[in-house]
């Protein structure tokens, strides 16, 4: 018995007691969790660029204003411009003196040409049209503004002008943007539950499969936790390698969505952007994978032989 306890304790030592390398389930284990973190490296470069596109909003619209002066139909054609140049300066003159605001730019015609671009084509002239003359109005930050005591204002001093906060379409769209944030981060709950799902259910199979070699070892001393780590040491490197095989065909997915974006000139999709850490988030997710197919192996084997042996 002596003699045999050296041999025991170096077949203990070297441990490579369980053939888990040439368990069937493992080609099934990378596929799965490959296709885990495709599908959850692009759902969450869609969060990230989703809190990128909200943080985007709150800075740039939501400190701002935008007043239109509509402008005065007259027969005079040149007299009735220079009625409204004259209302917009009026406007102008009342938002300079409010203590809130940074700054006012009045629109010129080449701004005015590029916002009407989109929708009316190349080729139009803007002084041949009757379109509203706008005012940018920046607010300084954590400005708090009377909206309705503004409006009267703007109407005493200048009857054709009209004030828009953004508030009530930017609240619709901070809405929609924050449902499509909560049912991209189900997903990635849903995704991470069917991963763990499968290495849970791979794992019960491979102990079925080797139920006497661990039995075996059992008898020789080895305890649980010694098992439970053979199994996951094994399943972190699939882990891993899945993790490296998704994150290899989720990058170019996220480039293409992105390029796509991009074409949608001056969109609010295209205020969506991927920071440095969003992209470390993204990059450090085979770490993830392997993380989460470690512990669900190393509990899996614990709570099942306590069980059973």
């Amino acid at each position: 018995l002596e003699a045999a306890m050296p041999n025991q304790n170096a077949m203990i030592a070297r441990k490579k007691e369980l053939p888990l390398q040439d368990d069937s389930s493992n080609l099934f284990l990378q596929v799965m969790i490959c296709i885990a973190v495709f599908l959850f490296g692009v759902t969450l470069a869609g969060v990230l660029s989703i809190n990128s596109m909200l943080a985007t909003w709150n800075e740039s619209i939501l400190g701002s204003l935008t007043v239109q002066v509509m402008p005065i139909n007259d027969i005079n054609a040149e007299q009735a411009k220079a009625q409204t140049l004259a209302q917009q300066e009026k406007a102008v003159e009342l938002l300079q003196s409010k203590p809130e605001v940074d700054k006012v730019t009045p629109l010129n015609n080449e701004q005015l040409q590029k916002l009407i671009q989109p929708w009316l084509g190349d080729g139009v002239e803007i002084n041949e049209l009757p379109i509203p003359r706008l005012i940018d109005v920046r607010l300084k930050p954590g400005a708090e503004v009377d909206f309705i005591r503004w409006a009267e204002e703007l109407a005493e001093a200048a009857p054709q002008a009209s004030l828009d906060n953004h508030k009530l379409w930017l609240n619709k769209l901070i809405k929609f943007a924050d449902g499509l944030k909560v049912l991209a981060l189900a997903v990635l709950a849903l995704v991470i539950v069917i991963t763990s799902g499968a290495i849970f259910y791979c794992t019960q199979t491979s102990l079925g499969l080797h139920k006497h070699i661990i039995e075996i070892l059992h008898l020789m001393g080895a305890k649980d936790t010694y098992v439970a780590q053979q199994y996951a040491k094994r399943t972190a490197w699939l882990g891993f390698l899945g993790g490296i095989y998704g994150l290899f065909l989720a990058i170019p997915t996220i480039f293409v969505i992105a390029n796509l974006a991009r074409q949608i000139e001056g969109g609010i999709i295209s205020e969506a952007r991927l920071t440095f850490s969003d992209w470390s988030a993204i990059l450090s997710l085979p770490l993830f994978s392997m993380l989460i197919a470690m512990m669900t192996a190393y509990y899996t084997v614990k709570k099942t032989l306590e069980k059973f042996m």
